[in-house]
């Protein structure tokens, strides 16, 4: 997946004549141009000087289909161009043609009701830097000091040297041998984390997950959820087109 502001994929035409494909060929634009050799919609590799992305990359898709006759859109392959929109929240937009030449304009909405479930890697799987991690979520553990070790996780929040000071972690023993941390927006170090909570819990002990996201920009598909249940730690990287997912 493309990780910058901008487009990647290609849209293929198919079987048009050549008189068709020089016409498209010769359609100016800032994002996209038509790859005679290919038959395809591909994004140029001159770096492009709009603001607002979005908004050009779609007129400049349509525009070229515009100039498709309608007896060939029955035959198109389709494809797909994903859209890095330039706002602060870094939305993924996909544009997806179908056979046939249906375009569809459709937002991510990240989902980890049904994601697929990987073991944890022991981190490798963080791309987001630690300064500006923030972690969302609710875990319990049993401890064989649960006192010692709520002062522990609280101690590991409260000291972190991260970016975002703000944020709500509250770590605390909540009866017998039960510990309990919850966190709102808190700037924390996800691999630090896990290390420690992994250190005071007795086996097999830890429930509960969290989400790991970003106080800066981040692209919807670099959201995690790591998951804690039956003795595993699992990582979820989110669904993002509903029940479409192709």
């Amino acid at each position: 997946m493309f990780y910058d502001q901008g487009c990647v994929g290609r849209i293929e035409v198919g079987s048009i004549p050549g008189e068709v494909a020089s016409r498209l060929a010769a359609i100016p634009g800032e994002w996209l141009e038509f790859d005679p050799p290919s038959g395809s919609i591909v994004v140029r590799h001159v770096e492009p000087t709009s603001t607002h992305h979005l908004p050009v990359i779609a007129h400049e898709l349509v525009r070229i289909f515009s100039e498709i006759p309608a007896e060939y859109h029955e035959d198109m392959p389709g494809g797909d161009l994903f859209v890095h929109t330039e706002d602060e929240h870094g939305q993924l937009v996909r544009i997806r043609v179908e056979g046939g030449g249906t375009i569809h304009i459709q937002w991510a909405h990240p989902d980890f009701r049904q994601a697929l479930r990987r073991p944890y890697m022991g981190g490798a799987e963080l791309t987001i830097d630690p300064e500006v991690q923030r972690l969302d979520g609710h875990v319990k553990l049993r401890s064989n000091t649960p006192e010692a070790a709520a002062v522990a996780l609280q101690d590991l929040a409260d000291t972190f040297e991260g970016l975002y000071p703000e944020g709500d972690c509250v770590a605390r023993a909540i009866g017998g041998s039960e510990v309990e941390l919850t966190m709102s927006e808190v700037n924390l170090d996800a691999a630090k984390l896990i290390a420690l909570l992994k250190e005071v819990a007795q086996p097999r002990t830890l429930t509960g997950h969290f989400e790991v996201s970003s106080f800066g920009t981040l692209l919807p598909e670099r959201r995690l959820r790591f998951v804690f249940e039956a003795g595993n730690l699992w990582v979820q990287h989110p669904l993002l087109w509903g029940n479409n997912q192709k």
